[in-house]
């Protein structure tokens, strides 16, 4: 198996570091080599969240080089937007809709920009996106930080030779027991709406 790279980008208190540690887990459940390598913004909670996945037979640095990442999953828009360059052509853009503008954006006159904004500049690089109402589809199975389970189902849903049971073992391993249904519910949401494209 050639390498696969991951990148998961997002703001602090949506779980990317949570769902960057699944990918890997996913991986080495797999018997495969896995690194992961993460960078913290400023805040625990609205800095900026990126962590670099990468799968194969053998990992020797988890980061990934530019232009080389097969999915980036970005869990704000913005973000998925600014690490955009790490896609490689023909990748796999796994957008949310979640839009949270940070405090440096809101003392300031800038505009925040569209979903659609990013989604152009990303169709520049692929046609390979999805773009899913993540926190909405969070909200009505009742559990909003499940959000970054139903992006992990429409990752595994574009992964078909990776079968689905690792990647639920893994979510049921890593979330409280209390929210094992409520992830696995989102984990099949994410799987049906990831087969779109």
């Amino acid at each position: 198996m050639s390498m696969t790279n991951f990148l998961v980008t997002g703001v602090g208190g949506q779980g990317t570091l949570l769902a960057a540690d699944i990918i890997a887990q996913v991986g080495l459940a797999q018997g495969l080599d896995a690194k992961k390598s993460e960078v913290h913004g400023m805040a625990q909670r609205g800095g900026v969240v990126v962590s670099h996945v990468r799968w194969g037979e053998k990992v020797h640095s988890p980061l990934i080089a530019l232009g080389t990442a097969d999915f980036l999953i970005g869990q704000e828009v913005v973000e998925g937007g600014r690490f955009l360059h790490y896609l490689k052509p023909g990748g796999v853009l796994l957008l949310s809709s979640e839009t949270l503008p940070p405090p440096s954006l809101t003392l300031s006159k800038m505009e925040y920009p569209p979903a659609q904004k990013v989604i152009d500049a990303a169709r520049q690089i692929t046609d390979r996106i999805i773009f899913i109402a993540a926190p909405k589809l969070a909200e009505e199975l009742g559990n909003r930080r499940v959000a970054n389970t139903i992006l992990l189902g429409a990752l595994s849903a574009q992964m078909p030779d990776v079968d689905p049971k690792f990647w639920l073992d893994v979510i049921v391993r890593r979330v409280p027991q209390k929210a094992v249904e409520v992830n696995r519910k989102a984990f099949e949401l994410g799987r049906k709406m990831g087969q779109e494209i």
